[in-house]
């Protein structure tokens, strides 16, 4: 029997001091935000811990990436069996806490569920991260969302409307969440005209959408909105900075981009939309980050 789903609720905390942090999710050199995420995360706190601070990255189709060597036990998105073989190798990794970064896409089964038999085996705590927290998920949502809750030790959401949604929608006690906002690299210092005007967009006023593209980020609302916001501010431009999401490419092709695209010609704010069509590295993101204004 896993430990904790016999005992129907996750090992505590540790009182004592947290030497060593495991992390669990999507993993650099892949090309997604959790990556990224968990990537900053992790190096953040192991310049802060004496332990090695092991990584176990979720791995999907296609080649296998070259990742660092902090990634000690690649685990396959896909295979049930997989997320057990990780638990073993979490309880005996001399961790203290495992902090998993969870998202409902990264993970197999209906609505990510594979990650229960992870944290059902698991006998060391988990301090869930929820990059979403959806306010009307589906039965398979809310299903695998309330045994991820119930197997948590803790949970972190970045915003307090997040903490709301879980308790509103799954009963979540707010001492049970930490909100953490997301964090950010520190900026560049650099003079944003300078910065508009290697873009092309010398002049204007930016608004910028980064990451990969997907239908849940609502970039079509901004876009349906610019008609107003350029009637207001005659300077406004648009950038969509990033390459659609891979799992989106191989399932509709260049689809949503296409209809981003003819929503804004049909709007008659074509010019005033900007799509860089590539996934970005740090060093350039930053770059636009110092030229937005929102």
């Amino acid at each position: 029997q896993p430990r904790c789903a016999a005992l129907g609720r996750p090992p505590a905390m540790p009182p004592h001091d947290v030497r060593n942090v495991a992390f669990v999710g999507s993993y650099v050199p892949r090309r997604c935000g959790i990556a990224t995420f968990t990537h900053d995360l992790r190096t953040a706190v192991a310049r802060r811990l004496s332990g090695a601070c092991p990584v176990v990255p979720l791995t999907g189709p296609g080649p296998r990436p070259d990742y660092p060597a902090e990634a000690r036990f690649e685990c396959a998105a896909d295979d049930p069996a997989a997320f057990r073989r990780a638990a073993e190798f979490l309880d005996l990794a001399n961790v203290d806490v495992v902090s998993l970064q969870h998202e409902y896409g990264i993970f197999g089964g209906p609505a990510g569920g594979h990650v229960l038999a992870l944290l059902g085996d698991l006998r060391v705590p988990v301090h869930t991260t929820l990059h979403s927290v959806l306010a009307r998920p589906s039965a398979d949502q809310r299903r695998v969302m309330d045994d991820v809750v119930r197997l948590s030790a803790r949970l972190v959401v970045m915003t307090e409307h997040g903490r709301r949604l879980l308790r509103d929608v799954h009963g979540v006690p707010p001492e049970r969440v930490d909100v953490i906002p997301h964090g950010i690299p520190a900026l560049p210092d650099a003079d944003p005209a300078a910065l508009k005007a290697r873009f092309g967009l010398a002049g204007a006023d930016v608004l910028l959408t980064f990451g990969l593209l997907s239908p849940n980020k609502g970039i079509e609302q901004v876009i349906a909105a610019l008609p107003e916001i350029v009637a207001r501010h005659p300077a406004a431009v648009y950038a969509v900075v990033g390459a659609t999401h891979p799992q989106l490419v191989r399932e509709q092709g260049e689809a949503y981009r296409e209809a981003l695209v003819a929503l804004a010609a049909r709007l008659g704010v074509a010019e005033r939309v900007v799509f860089h069509d590539r996934f970005v590295d740090q060093p350039e993101l930053l770059e636009w980050l110092g030229a937005d204004d929102l």
